[in-house]
């Protein structure tokens, strides 16, 4: 008998269609993984602050929903822990892979620390069942951290 080891490759353009499609049984749950992320965002802030890792003006940490029907577009809006372009290279371009796990573990020794990651993974393409794009615009709270934005229609190419 020949055995053969490997590993399953996943192509982006073969399983995109099927999260934009299928992610959830009910679409309108973008909305809800969406403003999760937000409220993550503001809760991860909120723990670099108490931790002396963050040392200015947390101010208000709500999160804001905003609708332009003229424009048909829907903004969440958070004063959270923001991402460098670097972050969303890594964060948001690559399907499922987890800022919660490496926050979790860079803050281990903090008590508590599991009360505020949300569970990241594929919930944020979710909006992608609704939206023909999804824009990020978003600064990282470094020091020194320039804005950034993301914009994407849904395409595994880019273009």
């Amino acid at each position: 008998m020949v055995q053969e080891k490997g590993s399953i490759s996943i192509h982006t353009e073969n399983i995109f269609p099927i999260i934009k499609k299928f992610l959830y049984s009910d679409h309108e749950i973008f909305l809800r993984e969406l403003v999760s992320n937000a409220v993550d965002a503001t809760q991860k802030i909120k723990r670099l602050s108490s931790l002396g890792q963050y040392n200015k003006e947390l101010g208000d940490l709500a999160v804001e929903i905003s609708f332009d029907e003229k424009a048909k577009t829907i903004t969440i809006s958070d004063n959270g822990l923001g991402m460098t372009a670097d972050e969303i290279k890594k964060y948001i371009n690559q399907i499922a892979f987890s800022g919660a796990t490496e926050f979790m573990e860079k803050f281990k020794e903090a008590n508590d620390a599991n009360e505020i990651i949300g569970r990241f993974g594929l919930g944020f393409y979710s909006s992608f069942m609704v939206a023909d794009k999804v824009e990020i615009q978003t600064l990282s709270y470094q020091d020194g951290a320039e804005p950034a934005q993301w914009l994407c229609n849904g395409s595994t190419n880019l273009k």
